[in-house]
């Protein structure tokens, strides 16, 4: 009989406000980044993260991390609630919960060089003397594909794949137990790009860690995840295993997102599916279903009434309201 997985991540009813001025009316509104999404991540499991630019993905990330505080909602890593705790007694966690930055240009200090970055975070978790911390971030290069010699050297000294290799390097010098992805290889040479994957994918194998894995390219999030959120103006509308949600995309929007996917194969002929209608802005949107004004099977519930999270299969579940029944 298998054993029920570990929980590394709970993330209830999390929301994330930003208060903006009202170039209009001159008061204040708010920016619904994140509204009302709750997640569970499984020990050695990579869940992907998609949709549109502006949804709140990398918002999400963040706020998961507490790198932002959320507005509502509670968060636990590996069964311990961190949503009250200070940036002082958040110190001892960030030791199990890092984060890889899209851009591997800016996400690394320049006037370092590449093993005083590892060795800083060593050295504020008060890991070893300086010997151990320098064994330690020599050992870390040589498991992303890196030389001795690239601990001497300075960031721009080195290519993007290099760069990222560095910035996954410093996440995983502290053996945490999840990481948040965040387009770890959006800014990348294709031929890079793999190698990236495949970096990650041997690293998890090896130390059982759990990735929240943000990016747009749908053959990337297909090829890593294990699991799958769809995620449109701040809320989470699907979630499905891997190859259901690629199978039997369920809600209308996911519909839409995977039909605009290119095939490898010119022979196969896909049916696009072309979204019409105003894109709401998160200062305002819409009552009801979120994505209703550009739904084609918009009822007038959508328009009143948000739909909630419901299980249609083993694992599937769907916001929409033409599941209800």
């Amino acid at each position: 009989m298998e054993t029920e997985k570990k929980v590394v991540l709970k993330a209830e009813h999390i929301k994330k406000y930003f208060p903006v001025k009202n170039a209009v009316s001159h008061g204040k509104v708010q920016v619904k980044a994140v509204d009302d999404i709750s997640l569970m991540l499984h020990e050695g499991e990579t869940y992907g993260l998609v949709g549109e630019t502006g949804c709140g993905k990398s918002t999400l990330g963040r706020t998961v991390l507490k790198l932002i505080e959320p507005t509502e909602g509670r968060i636990s890593i590996n069964g311990t609630d961190i949503t009250e705790l200070s940036e002082k007694q958040m110190i001892p966690y960030r030791q199990k919960m890092q984060m890889v930055f899209q851009d591997p240009y800016t996400s690394l200090d320049p006037r370092k060089k590449v093993g005083d970055l590892l060795m800083e975070a060593l050295q504020i978790q008060k890991i070893g003397d300086r010997k151990d911390r320098m064994e330690l971030a020599m050992q870390m290069l040589g498991k992303v594909g890196l030389r001795p010699q690239h601990f001497y050297r300075y960031p721009h000294e080195f290519s993007g794949g290099q760069r990222q290799r560095v910035g996954l390097a410093r996440a995983l010098i502290l053996n945490p137990s999840f990481i948040v992805c965040d387009e770890p290889v959006s800014a990348l040479d294709v031929s890079v790009q793999s190698q990236i994957i495949n970096l990650l994918l041997d690293l998890q194998e090896d130390g059982k860690v759990t990735y929240l894995f943000i990016a747009h390219d749908m053959s990337v999030v297909k090829y890593i995840s294990t699991r799958i959120g769809v995620m449109y103006l701040g809320h989470l509308v699907e979630e499905a295993a891997t190859d259901e949600l690629f199978s039997l995309p369920s809600h209308p929007y996911t519909q839409a997102l995977l039909s605009s996917v290119p095939s490898s194969n010119p022979k196969i002929k896909k049916q696009r599916i072309v979204l019409e209608g105003e894109i709401p802005s998160p200062m305002n949107a819409p009552k009801g279903c979120v994505f209703h004004t550009r739904c084609m099977y918009s009822m007038p519930i959508c328009e009143t009434e948000r739909p909630q999270m419901k299980e249609i299969s083993c694992g599937h579940c769907v916001a929409c309201h033409m599941y209800d029944q």
